[in-house]
């Protein structure tokens, strides 16, 4: 049998509110569904008034004394909670540093394949480090990795808006230089 790989995403974390009969507090302060203050009620009386309007008491604010609960369509309220959790997650991602190799003698095919890939990347909001790695006798030619490396930017730049966050430069028998989308 095969095993799959895929990688599952991340159940949305959200906080658990009590509703109906799982509040345990013997009084609340309840509000209204548009979030008008209602008043202070026992608990009893606070879920029979949900219960004539068809709807579900929830505890807002627990760490209040007396709680908070608010009259509210449980299910709409969840709903509306987790697609603010689902914003804040895209809001809040973190782009990757993603690698592109070329070499000194890379064609101009090549060099298209590798554009289209970095213009991917940073419309995913992805950096990219772009190395030229020098093997052998190009090790003495590092001015022709430095040209495919600005030749490769000015390229890219024709389509994205890119700004350097480390300018090219050689470490070693490497040529790098890491951009990011303006």
């Amino acid at each position: 049998m095969r095993i799959s790989r895929k990688k599952r995403p991340d159940k949305l974390v959200l906080p658990h509110f009590k509703i109906n009969n799982a509040i345990t507090a013997p009084e609340v302060r309840l509000l209204a569904e548009n979030g008008d203050h209602i008043g202070l009620l026992k608990i009893k009386d606070a879920i029979e008034k949900a219960k004539e309007l068809d709807m579900d008491l929830v505890e807002v604010n627990p760490k209040s004394d007396p709680p908070v609960a608010q009259i509210m369509d449980f299910k709409h309220f969840r709903y509306q909670k987790e697609k603010e959790a689902r914003k804040q997650k895209i809001k809040s991602r973190v782009g990757d540093l993603k690698g592109i190799r070329l070499s000194i003698r890379i064609g101009k095919h090549d060099l298209d394949i590798r554009k289209k890939q970095a213009e991917k990347f940073l419309e995913r909001g992805d950096k990219i480090k772009v190395d030229v790695i020098l093997k052998g006798a190009e090790k003495g030619k590092a001015n022709m990795a430095f040209d495919v490396v600005k030749n490769f930017f000015t390229e890219l730049s024709e389509t994205v808006e890119i700004k350097f966050e480390q300018q090219p430069q050689r470490q070693g028998h490497t040529v790098s230089a890491i951009i990011n989308k303006k």
